[in-house]
């Protein structure tokens, strides 16, 4: 598992800059940088990923932080484990789901890992997919980063997942990314 950001005590004048900055991010930006026609071909990537092992991917890219967050100076870890829950990625069968999160409004990436991955996978392993993901960001391929990032994931579970022949895997969570 990825080691969260330390909770970092903001003065208020960059508490009220971060609740603007995450009020001028809306789904509009999230379809800017994420497509339809990307996200058909992310959803794509994950489905086929999903044949050859019984792991489950999960997208999610939020504009902005909720205002409940931003008001109690919540990390965007901490809104990542929420999504980790509400989206269910924690509750498959083999207990090894896999959240790959994008707060666009902090440039945050955050991979949250059930644990019956996360305790065969070393935390270095989940840290360089998360670089090469910012790195990506970076230079604004958002699509090739994310696509980066699912075929990085799709190799761990492939190693400690995979499929015998002939066996299939239930489909136990939405291949589509989740936008917010």
């Amino acid at each position: 598992m990825v080691q969260p950001r330390p909770a970092v005590k903001r003065s208020w004048p960059s508490r009220l800059w971060r609740l603007l900055k995450h009020r001028l991010w809306d789904e509009t930006d999230v379809r800017r940088v994420l497509p339809p026609a990307a996200l058909d071909r992310l959803q794509a990537q994950v489905t086929e990923s999903e044949r050859h092992h019984s792991g489950e991917i999960r997208l999610c890219v939020e504009a902005g932080l909720p205002l409940s967050y931003l008001w109690r100076d919540a990390v965007p870890r901490e809104r990542a484990l929420a999504m980790f829950g509400k989206l269910r990625v924690w509750d498959t069968e083999a207990n090894n789901g896999v959240l790959i999160y994008l707060l666009l409004a902090e440039h945050a990436i955050e991979l949250v890992t059930d644990r019956g991955l996360a305790r065969t996978v070393p935390p270095q392993r989940w840290q360089a997919i998360v670089d090469s993901l910012g790195d990506s960001l970076r230079a604004g391929q958002f699509e090739q980063g994310l696509a980066k990032a699912i075929e990085e994931v799709d190799q761990l579970l492939r190693e400690r997942f995979a499929l015998a022949e002939g066996e299939a895997n239930p489909n136990e969570l939405p291949d589509r990314a989740h936008l917010q």
